[in-house]
């Protein structure tokens, strides 16, 4: 859920570990984050990464289980929290580092394809003329519109919104569109 939160893509099986002694997941490769995974040449259309083989490994219930308390707990808790997170995520807004837009070079090099740095020029020219202080609002209402509920232009109570992520994130036609790396079969 905080994942989604934040926008965090590129959630192929190299960037999820699990904690052998305590069986928690670890994300690592932060790097595609506040919805940047949308800009890849093949967009990640889904919340976050939840296949056949995650859902086998939560057992009998899959997700009907503890993972929807889990879910609804966790943006429950998120929402009542908004104001403090929104206020961190704002610290973003004014950090000259943090690059809000990725590159179409950097796209195509996170998909692993040949790259056409010729094609590229004219996109990149685009994105350095246009201003990162709007990739940065943009970034910053898409996090406040989930912390309330939006989805699909729609305000949804927790329950709704956590059942939306779920079939978002299971959707075949979404999982499809993946680029083969992130393995979606797995």
């Amino acid at each position: 859920m905080v994942g989604y939160i934040v926008g965090l893509g590129d959630r192929h099986a190299m960037n999820i570990l699990l904690d052998q002694k305590s069986a928690e997941i670890v994300h690592i490769d932060l790097g595609v984050a506040f919805e940047q995974g949308m800009m890849l040449k093949m967009p990640e259309r889904i919340p976050f990464r939840l296949t056949r083989d995650i859902v086998d490994g939560m057992g009998v219930t899959g997700v009907e289980g503890v993972f929807r308390r889990c879910c609804e707990k966790t943006l429950f808790v998120l929402r009542a929290n908004k104001d403090a997170l929104l206020t961190i995520i704002e610290v973003f807004l004014h950090d000259p580092l943090y690059k809000w837009a990725l590159s179409p070079l950097k796209a195509l090099q996170k998909q692993q394809d040949t790259i056409d740095i010729g094609a590229c020029k004219e996109e990149i020219a685009d994105l350095e003329s246009s201003g990162e202080n709007k990739d940065a609002a943009r970034a910053m209402m898409r996090v406040k519109q989930k912390l309330d509920g939006y989805e699909g232009g729609e305000m949804r109570s927790i329950e709704g919104q956590v059942q939306q992520l779920i079939q978002d994130a299971q959707d075949p036609d979404k999982l499809c569109q993946l680029f083969p790396g992130w393995a979606p079969w797995l």
